[in-house]
């Protein structure tokens, strides 16, 4: 199966109301990235010293050695800029989400206690701070265990939320089958939540930013002061707390870490967007357990059938009649690049009718005359399927009187002596008086115009049957 495992539509055009509580039109989610300890160090058994999300310009890893300007910064966040942090949240009455490394929440158990004390939610961010990219899924799968096993043991329950940050391709299925999470984070595809679908289970997805993310602190092109971070930060909100005021309510992270943000010189900025946020009427501060809880009670995951996800002949038998006794097109359908974009109407009626008009021009024709005659012989002797029934029922051409019956006889037959297949329109576009008209027009249309028209014809009435049976 040819199948695209990213997913390139979302929520689509019209994302679901979040209805935050209150009515919020903006929830605001604050993440505290806790991974002083949890680095890349000898001290903690690694090869080499971290280089990633400092203050050293052009950092880079020293093999085989400690780098004491590199876990001194690391060391400020744990000893000043948490604190510094924690005064500014508990002083507001925000509640925040901790992303913490199980080493690194080890190795700091005042912290842990102030986090706990202060009400706040403790994630797990991974056993340890270092990349996943190329890590074995078997050790990837150990240390997402271990994790989560340390993390109870530290902090006294498991999370019940997960970001790794420095993840593999794999991350995210991996974190999902434990199903020991209420969500994870390791994108940063919306801005709302959305279900994973495991097939068996689904998982809750709530998106992180790296960009309203202090992280640009270290990183170019990034941030220089306090003042650039706080014109981002409102500059997200501003749009967000609009789109919310059309009645589209949004979710907004901010991602936070002690090392950087923690700095005097910046955490002025964040301070300045607090102050500017709670200025505002209908903004919620959840932790993203609270987010969670709202989501999966609010718009709890739907089980539903996924074209995708169907082997062949499941896929060929539920969409054979699409195009009107034609099941081939399904066939080669199947074997195109299907992803979740195709799980609508909308996106494989585009995948057969890419099928449609790449096919000959025989195969084509074949497909027109496989379509009846419009309240011809077959819908009085009720041989039509289904959906011709139906749409044709639709229009009313059911019920005709014996005077339009012989009209639309003589206009059938006409039509068929002129171009050779039968007229086709999407009847359920048209009344009965639109289809008459419409029958002396394209009556008269040369057959190579026509031929292009009733193609048209075909795909619009192949969408239409698609709109009945998928979103």
């Amino acid at each position: 199966m040819n199948r695209y495992p990213r997913d390139l539509l979302g929520h689509g055009e019209t994302p679901p109301d979040p209805r935050w509580p209150g009515g919020a039109r903006v929830a605001i989610s604050l993440v505290l990235n806790y991974e002083e300890g949890g680095e890349n160090c000898l001290l903690h058994g690694d090869a080499q010293s971290e280089a990633f999300l400092s203050d050293i310009a052009g950092a880079a890893p020293w093999p085989g050695q400690r780098h004491w300007n590199m876990e001194s910064i690391y060391d400020y966040g744990a000893r000043a800029g948490f604190w510094r942090l924690h005064r500014l949240f508990t002083g507001l009455g925000i509640p925040v989400t901790i992303f913490g490394v199980a080493t690194a929440l080890a190795r700091s158990p005042v912290q842990v206690k102030a986090m706990k004390d202060a009400g706040w939610e403790i994630a797990s961010h991974g056993l340890k701070w270092v990349e996943h990219r190329d890590m074995p899924e078997d050790e990837e799968r150990r240390q997402i265990l271990e994790a989560i096993r340390l993390h109870t043991e530290v902090v006294g329950e498991p999370p019940r939320g997960w970001y790794t940050g420095r993840c593999s391709v794999n991350t995210v299925r991996l974190t999902a089958e434990t199903g020991a999470f209420d969500w994870i984070s390791d994108t940063y595809d919306d801005d709302l939540p959305w279900w994973l679908d495991l097939g068996q289970r689904q998982q809750l997805v709530i998106p992180y930013t790296l960009e309203a993310n202090d992280m640009r602190f270290a990183t170019a092109p990034g941030y220089i002061t306090g003042e650039q971070f706080f014109q981002y930060l409102k500059d997200s909100f501003d749009t967000l707390y609009a789109e919310g005021q059309a009645g589209a309510a949004r979710m907004m992270s901010v991602g936070l870490h002690c090392r950087l943000i923690g700095r005097p010189g910046k955490v002025a900025g964040l301070a300045r967007f607090l102050d500017y946020a709670r200025g505002h009427e209908g903004v919620w501060f959840p932790r993203r357990i609270d987010i969670a809880r709202h989501w999966a009670a609010t718009h709890p995951p739907e089980q539903r059938e996924r074209p995708s996800r169907m082997e062949r002949d499941t896929f060929v038998a539920r969409f054979a009649g699409i195009f009107e006794h034609s099941p081939w097109i399904a066939d080669r359908a199947f074997d195109l690049e299907l992803g979740a974009e195709h799980d609508s109407a909308i996106g494989l009626h585009n995948a057969l009718a890419r099928v449609f008009r790449s096919a000959s021009p025989d195969e084509r024709l074949g497909v027109l005359r496989a379509h009846p005659d419009l309240a011809g012989k077959l819908a009085a002797a009720r041989r039509l399927t289904g959906a011709s029934t139906s749409e044709q029922a639709s229009a009313g051409l059911d019920a005709l009187t014996d005077a339009e019956r012989d009209r639309f006889t003589a206009l059938n037959t006409a039509y068929v002596a002129r171009h050779g297949f039968p007229f086709i329109i999407a009847v359920r576009d048209h009344d009965k008086p639109g289809i008459l008209d419409a029958f002396a027009r394209r009556l008269a249309q040369d057959t190579e115009t026509e031929f292009t028209e009733a193609c048209a014809q075909v795909e619009r009435i192949a969408e239409l049957r698609l709109k009945d049976q998928l979103p």
